[in-house]
């Protein structure tokens, strides 16, 4: 599990965790400088630079601002349609884009490691894997033809991220989208580079998409440079599947909780990345439905959840 940081697992929390997601439509969602302040009280180290225009395209501006809170930019989510040839060319600016503005929000090779690009699939852009995610069959997935564009497209922009900015490209598995299932991932990770695209492995999307984190993280060792931390509540799940939910309408029912508030054993999953010798970062993404308590409270209390575990 390769990284380009300073040796040790570090803690991150991003702005999805208070109600910054796209689609979901929080209502009261705070400002970025309010989520950069909680994210820093609550005792992480980094964030990642949320959803598109949620913070300032100035660099400057948002480096000075994280330093005053001593957090890291540690990556930056670019979704693409990556199955339609046709969005490609537009992918690849918006990744270099988002590339670029990273680089100038941290400056140089900062102690913590360079950010990362968290490329992913355009979630939500085909109806059908909308409405059936959580429950993808062989079936529903792309044709050879299909998944020959898709890892093309992934290649051409990592690469084209490399070449400009120097930053590494991880692949993000997202339900909802065309890599949603433990064989989509192994797919795509056997149809791209090594070298050139990583994986950004998320435990609550790869327990919902049907497999086990633990033996996601155990498949795809060294393909792993980027973890996302969530837990999926069997209590959602279950009526989720009963009755046909989409992705959306799973998630505000609360499929996504706090850790330790569902079925996945962050424990092991720290162990795993121990033995591995992983050296990234674990970036706490908690997008349980509003209302139970405060991002700020539930940030702390994962927080909390995590230093239990010697982080």
């Amino acid at each position: 599990m390769k990284d380009g940081g300073a040796g040790r697992i570090r803690v991150a929390n991003a702005p999805c965790s208070w109600g910054v997601v796209e689609g979901l439509g929080h209502p009261g969602a705070p400002g970025w400088r309010r989520v950069l302040d909680e994210i820093a009280e609550a005792g992480y180290a980094g964030t990642e630079l949320g959803d598109r225009g949620f913070m300032p395209e100035d660099p400057e501006l948002v480096r000075q601002e994280l330093a005053k809170r001593q957090l890291a930019m540690i990556g930056a989510f670019v979704p693409v349609a990556l199955a339609d040839r046709g969005a490609h060319a537009g992918g690849e600016s918006a990744a270099v884009r988002t590339a670029r503005l990273l680089t100038g929000c941290v400056r140089g090779t900062p102690e913590e490691g360079r950010p990362l690009v968290i490329l992913a699939d355009d979630a939500g852009a085909d109806p059908a894997r909308t409405q059936f995610a959580g429950r993808i069959s062989p079936g529903q997935s792309l044709s050879d033809d299909g998944w020959r564009t898709f890892a093309k497209g992934a290649q051409r922009i990592a690469a084209a991220v490399l070449e400009t900015t120097g930053l590494r490209t991880v692949f993000h598995h997202h339900c909802a989208s065309f890599v949603e299932t433990p064989r989509e991932v192994e797919i795509l990770m056997g149809m791209t580079s090594p070298e050139l695209l990583g994986l950004c492995l998320d435990s609550g999307h790869y327990a919902y998409g049907g497999g086990d984190p633990l033996d996601g993280l155990r498949r795809f060792g060294d393909r792993v440079w980027h973890v996302h931390f969530k837990d999926c509540d069997p209590r959602a799940v279950a009526p989720a599947r009963e009755h046909g939910w989409g992705y959306l309408e799973a998630v505000r029912n609360g499929v996504f909780c706090g850790l330790g508030e569902g079925n996945i054993e962050s424990g092991p999953l720290v162990d795993e990345l121990r033995r591995t010798g992983y050296s990234g970062w674990i970036v706490v993404e908690n997008e349980a439905p509003p209302g139970k308590v405060t991002p700020l409270e539930y940030a702390k209390r994962d927080r909390a959840c995590l230093r239990g575990l010697g982080l």
